[in-house]
């Protein structure tokens, strides 16, 4: 069975405006199956959203290709929602028609039929009793949820988030881990989630991508065999540890070579 996302041996690069090339990705290539949720961590600069911003065809690889189910992805598509760092919620308007702002964007109308899809998503993210509130009227954590919402008003095949909790703090950021994973479950997508948190990774993901300094290659891909449904106790099993401790090795081995680089220079 065909992977339902592959990136085949991607390489991507920057220009700057003095137009010398900055590499970002080298030789990336992973695959993600249907509904299957994958997350990327790495170090800071490593290029894990320009990961994303491939994958949702806002940009073109320098090199190799990346393909849903086998098609190249050569522009923005609609079978991708995306969830930012922050909601960019429109402070004027209210929970509704901020979840009904991507229809309203595209198409200039909204049906009744819209509306009731509106209605189920806010229900399921649990803010059926703010619908009619605006944005400062709501925590960060409700924010965010709507956020997510909005994301899947097209009911996106591909749900990519970059960060989504990276703003909170962090015991709304745990709290807002276990209401993906319920929406996730409601709602399934394929999803590639972007965090720099080791522990967020390994409670949410089936599998966890680790991306070495940059220009990033892939250092390891690593399937998470924890029971589901995830909750605070999967987070004192010793696989669990086991996991955060293999990935962290990693991180850190690229952080010491990289102290280390001046003085081995020195030394030389």
């Amino acid at each position: 069975m065909l992977p339902y996302v592959s990136f085949c041996a991607v390489g991507h690069s920057y220009t700057t405006d003095k137009g010398q090339l900055i590499p970002a990705l080298r030789d990336v290539s992973f695959s993600i199956n249907k509904h299957e949720f994958v997350a990327v961590v790495g170090p800071s600069g490593c290029g894990k959203s320009t990961l994303l911003r491939l994958l949702s065809g806002l940009m073109q690889p320098t090199k190799g290709q990346v393909r849903v189910f086998d098609h190249p992805v050569t522009q923005p598509r609609d079978d991708v929602g995306i969830v930012f760092q922050k909601p960019t919620l429109l402070p004027w308007l209210k929970v509704t028609d901020n979840v009904l702002f991507p229809l309203k964007h595209k198409f200039g109308r909204i049906t009744l039929a819209d509306r009731v899809r509106a209605a189920d998503l806010i229900e399921m993210i649990g803010l059926t009793k703010f619908a009619k509130h605006r944005p400062d009227q709501l925590s960060g954590g409700m924010q965010q949820r709507v956020g997510i919402a909005r994301a899947l008003l097209l009911d996106p095949d591909i749900l990519i988030m970059d960060e989504p909790f990276s703003a909170l703090d962090a015991l709304t950021r745990e709290m807002m881990g276990f209401e993906l994973l319920k929406i996730w479950n409601d709602a399934p997508k394929t999803v590639l989630f972007i965090t720099h948190s080791i522990s967020e990774a390994v409670l949410l993901a089936d599998k966890v991508l680790v991306m070495s300094e940059g220009p990033s290659t892939l250092a390891e891909s690593l399937d998470i065999d924890l029971p589901r449904p995830r909750s605070p106790q999967t987070m004192q099993l010793a696989a669990f540890s086991e996991y955060t401790n293999r990935i962290r090795k990693h991180i850190y081995r690229q952080s010491e070579a990289e102290s280390d680089a001046p003085l081995q220079a020195m030394l030389a």
